[in-house]
């Protein structure tokens, strides 16, 4: 037997024909189906080293933005003897 005869042992029915098939590659992303990707504008990028360091200070953007909450005031009882006074 040839060498290509005994590679090409395989379960593949004759009339599929793999040979015009084209895989699209997409990047990174096409590696891990499910997350989301967002592109990042250039200036931006150019200031983090990867994806940590961008995961890094979003998390970070969203303790202080969470922290600096204005205080809601929790509505006053209407006293109004307080106010005959």
């Amino acid at each position: 037997m040839k060498k290509d005869e005994l590679e090409m042992n395989d379960e593949l029915r004759s009339e599929y024909d793999l040979k015009s098939l084209r895989v699209r590659r997409l990047g990174s992303g096409r590696k891990s189906f499910g997350e989301t990707m967002v592109r990042l504008e250039p200036d931006v990028a150019a200031m983090f080293p990867n994806a940590d360091a961008v995961n890094e200070a979003l998390r970070f953007l969203i303790r202080v933005m969470h922290d600096n909450q204005p205080l809601v005031p929790k509505p006053q009882a209407n006293n109004s003897n307080a106010a005959d006074g």
